[in-house]
């Protein structure tokens, strides 16, 4: 089974905090979006042995599109490769863009999951983000969105500066009123050449605090857990049967191909990235060229990849997986690396997987840099 992702590099306006690829002019809006489905039409025989399950489209805001363009790529899709029969189709969503109209002629289409950007019910903290939407309409679309649609996650941002844990909570108890089956949080993290990168260079803003975003993160699995989600990925929740077929491909290393520009691709043994230029993409698919780069995977880098997608799941890093893919001298220098965090009770290993514990949870991404193999 495999997945395909398709990048709309569209937005509104820049939202402060995010270094995604994208462009606020639509002026080539339809152009791109020819060019998109030339692009899914000319890469058919890298999947012809391969089954699609998912289809998602990431961005970026994906709903700036038309219900028209929506369908037409998802046809063109259908029309070049094998597709199963129920696959996951999730669009990302603003809420700005969920209209009452627009959510009932999305429930008519073959998307059958959304993925609502709201980030915070709270109108301070989207106009700190500089988000496309309101408090009310954040509200809104999801009274509208859970009419139609049962498959609904949405995304919070915690760790924002100023935040209380009882503003945190608030915004995770407005959530879960709505019964929407999945939740991803993120951490808010400064990336460079941000609008919020030069906030809080130039003091208009204060950073983030870790110990602040590991409080608000401990409250969010708390909270969820106790509400019957599963923690299932490091900023994923979801109920039994809800997790997101199209992620949870990427952390068990299934193959995907990532359409559009800036977007990654990945079939086992090496990934590609499409130019991350709207023009300079244009311009190559009408010439009839892929824009992309290839990468082959070192084993050090495969071994590498897994114990980072691993550590984040509830699946963990197999220590029979890495002894037989990887052999024992890779088997010795994990379980070398791993001892102090043993000790310090931050992973454990049961059934011979090794996963993090409650506290070590958070520093997931830190623990598993230390297990890597450098090339």
């Amino acid at each position: 089974m495999s997945g395909i992702y398709i990048h709309i590099p569209f937005c509104k306006q820049a939202c402060h905090y995010c270094d995604f690829h994208f462009s606020t002019s639509m002026n080539k809006k339809e152009e791109m979006v020819l060019a998109l489905a030339k692009e899914i039409k000319m890469r058919k025989s890298e999947f012809e042995n391969d089954t699609i399950e998912t289809i998602y489209f990431g961005g970026g805001t994906p709903s700036v599109l038309t219900s028209a363009e929506i369908n037409f790529l998802i046809d063109t899709v259908y029309e070049n490769y094998k597709v199963v029969k129920n696959p996951e189709i999730t669009l990302e969503a603003n809420p700005d863009d969920l209209s009452m109209d627009r959510i009932l002629e999305l429930s008519k289409s073959k998307i059958n999951r959304l993925s609502i950007g709201i980030q915070s019910f709270f109108e301070d903290d989207l106009k700190m983000m500089n988000r496309a939407h309101n408090s009310v309409e954040a509200q809104k679309c999801l009274e509208e969105a859970t009419k139609y649609f049962d498959n609904i996650s949405l995304d919070l941002i915690y760790g924002v500066p100023s935040m209380s844990n009882e503003k945190w909570k608030q915004n995770i108890e407005k959530a879960l009123s709505f019964g929407v089956p999945h939740i991803s949080s993120y951490a808010l993290t400064i990336e460079p050449k941000t609008a919020m990168s030069k906030m809080i260079q130039t003091g208009r803003m204060e950073a983030p605090k870790d110990e602040v975003a590991q409080e608000h993160f401990m409250i969010l699995v708390e909270t969820l857990e106790a509400n019957g989600f599963i923690h299932y990925e490091l900023s994923n929740f979801g109920k039994e049967n809800y997790f997101s077929k199209n992620n949870s491909a990427y952390w068990l290393g299934k193959k995907y191909m990532g359409i559009g520009p800036s977007a990654h691709s990945y079939d086992g043994i090496s990934r590609s990235w499409n130019v991350a230029n709207n023009p300079l993409y244009l311009k190559a698919i009408q010439d009839d060229k892929l824009p992309n780069e290839i990468e082959t995977l070192s084993e050090a880098d495969r071994y590498n990849e897994y114990i980072m997608t691993g550590l984040r799941t509830i699946w963990g890093v197999s220590l029979d997986r890495i002894e037989s893919e990887f052999g024992q001298s890779y088997f010795d220098y994990l379980m070398k690396q791993a001892q102090k965090f043993l000790n310090d009770d931050l992973v454990f290993i049961e059934d011979n997987i090794l996963k993090p514990t409650k506290k070590g949870k958070f520093l997931t991404d830190g623990i598993a840099s230390d297990l890597f193999i450098l090339n």
